[in-house]
């Protein structure tokens, strides 16, 4: 996630970054400002078509598929931004859990006993593997080392984790070391684990429908690529950057759309779930 001042807007017209849409659809400007040449060319020169040509009521056309296309994007920008916020909405709720599970636990078991540091590091391990497991792949390397805990990388890395935290937690039911009461009291934070590991699972295992992707896409194309047909009597040989600009507006929002709809990723504008991450693991092992 980019960390940036809302206040400097000046310089954001000036700045570039490698999730840039701009740099992206470079090589679809460039396309577009030839055929918006050679549209103007071939009406205007060669075959001499004069501003009462009936291709100018294509005009009519854009100006009423312009509102219904800015409709369509607006609610593709507000559905992803809300699975972005949704996302985060998870996360902050998992980095509650983990030092409210922390602070009873620091509460129930006496210092300096070998139960202690298992919940040290297991608590954060379980943030860094549904990290991991949300990007689809495994850093072994960023899970501590827990006695008596292995990892089976084939199969679901969160549930182990979290699956073994449950059992030690009833391990010490079981020698007293705990009492029913605070079994059932710490209870709620080891379910809102996999609760929240479901729920970023549904975000990013569920994206848009096909079909209403390709449809926006389908729109912009079509609704692009027949601007100069009639706007060329009004704006001659401008139509290039006019076109150029329209669809850098029409493509940019789609394109951040389909960036921030998985916030799980390593994408400029996705959530700082490593950052979130360590700061679990920070503050569990200062409560600890």
């Amino acid at each position: 996630m980019i960390d940036y001042n809302p206040k400097a807007w000046f310089t954001f017209i000036f700045r570039f970054h490698k999730g840039d849409t701009v740099r992206k659809l470079s090589p679809m400007f460039l396309g577009l400002s030839i055929y918006s040449a050679a549209v103007a060319y071939i009406e205007m020169d060669f075959f001499k078509l004069k501003a009462d040509s009936e291709l100018k009521n294509i005009v009519i056309v854009h100006t009423l598929l312009g509102f219904v296309i800015s409709m369509l994007l607006v609610f593709r920008t507000n559905t992803a931004y809300d699975r972005w916020w949704e996302g985060r909405k998870h996360w902050g709720a998992l980095v509650n859990n983990s030092r409210n599970l922390a602070i009873k636990l620091s509460a129930m078991l006496p210092a300096n006993t070998t139960s202690r540091e298992y919940f040290r590091l297991m608590v954060p391990n379980y943030a860094f593997a549904l990290k991991n497991h949300l990007r689809m792949n495994f850093i072994g390397g960023e899970l501590e080392t827990v006695p008596g805990f292995t990892v089976d990388t084939t199969k679901h890395v969160p549930n182990q984790i979290a699956a073994h935290i449950l059992a030690h937690i009833h391990e010490l039911y079981r020698q007293q070391q705990i009492s029913g009461e605070q079994l059932l009291s710490v209870n709620h934070e080891l379910q809102a684990f996999t609760d929240i590991c479901g729920a970023c699972e549904r975000i990013r295992n569920t994206p848009i429908p096909f079909s209403y992707s390709v449809f926006i896409k389908k729109f912009i194309f079509f609704y692009v690529m027949t601007l100069p047909l009639g706007y060329v009597f009004t704006v001659g040989y401008l139509i290039i950057p006019v076109v150029v600009f329209v669809f850098y507006v029409l493509a940019s929002l789609e394109l951040i759309a389909e960036e921030i709809e998985d916030p799980f990723g390593f994408d400029a504008n996705d959530l700082p779930t490593d950052t979130i991450s360590a700061n679990i693991r920070k503050h569990v092992a200062e409560i600890l």
